[in-house]
């Protein structure tokens, strides 16, 4: 596989972690680095991801024939919660080697493959395995999306820490504007203290911030 597979998390569920996936494929694309989304695993859905149909909208896309080749959506779960319990109430175990085999052929057919997770950084995949470290069992550069809420400097912080005694690279710390937060100070603020923390401690991250694009 290239090395050119950036895996997507943040620090909860709810982040808007679609979103920025989504918004991040868009403009890596309008720069013409040739980029598609793919769900790790989708949880509370049947026969499509809803994220993918996200990513596709505020591309701008459309429906990809990858996505019709269920390249992009390995793996859907009927019920909406983490994936180590999706997979139990479906009474079928999550098939890591058909993920592995999507990503690979994404990863040959295209410039960048955008691989989001499910819910936040910590999350379970199965009783044994975090997604964090499914991360780092892959070694990939990791885009990790907060936001200006309360309480993202302290959930950011914690997970930066748990990424680096994993030795997981952070590639982009994407600060996330939707949805909109109501408190503009508290937003300003977390968004310089990032921006600080990013100068000092991660020189070579990127920082991205993820504008609202309306109603998508």
């Amino acid at each position: 596989m290239k090395k050119n597979v950036y895996f997507v998390s943040g620090i909860d569920t709810n982040i808007g972690k679609s979103y920025a996936t989504a918004y991040l494929a868009k403009t890596w694309n309008e720069r013409g680095i040739r980029t598609i989304t793919e769900k790790l695993i989708q949880t509370g859905n049947m026969d499509l991801s809803e994220d993918i149909e996200l990513h596709r909208r505020i591309m701008g896309t459309g429906l990809l024939p990858e996505d019709k080749e269920r390249l992009t959506m390995p793996e859907i779960y009927s019920y909406p919660c983490s994936p180590h319990l999706a997979a139990e109430i479906d009474k079928r175990p999550i098939d890591f080697g058909k993920i592995e085999r999507a990503t690979e052929t994404l990863s040959e057919r295209y410039d960048a493959v955008l691989l989001e997770g499910a819910g936040g950084l910590m999350v379970p995949l199965t009783r044994d395995l975090l997604t964090i470290d499914y991360v780092a069992q892959k070694q990939y550069p990791l885009v990790f999306v907060t936001s200006g809420r309360l309480g993202s400097i302290n959930h950011t912080l914690l997970s930066l820490e748990a990424m680096s005694r994993r030795g997981i690279r952070l590639h982009t710390l994407a600060y996330n504007l939707f949805p909109e937060e109501d408190d503009e100070i508290i937003r300003r603020d977390t968004e310089a203290y990032m921006r600080d923390l990013l100068k000092r401690d991660y020189p070579e991250a990127e920082f991205v911030v993820v504008p609202f694009l309306g109603d998508k």
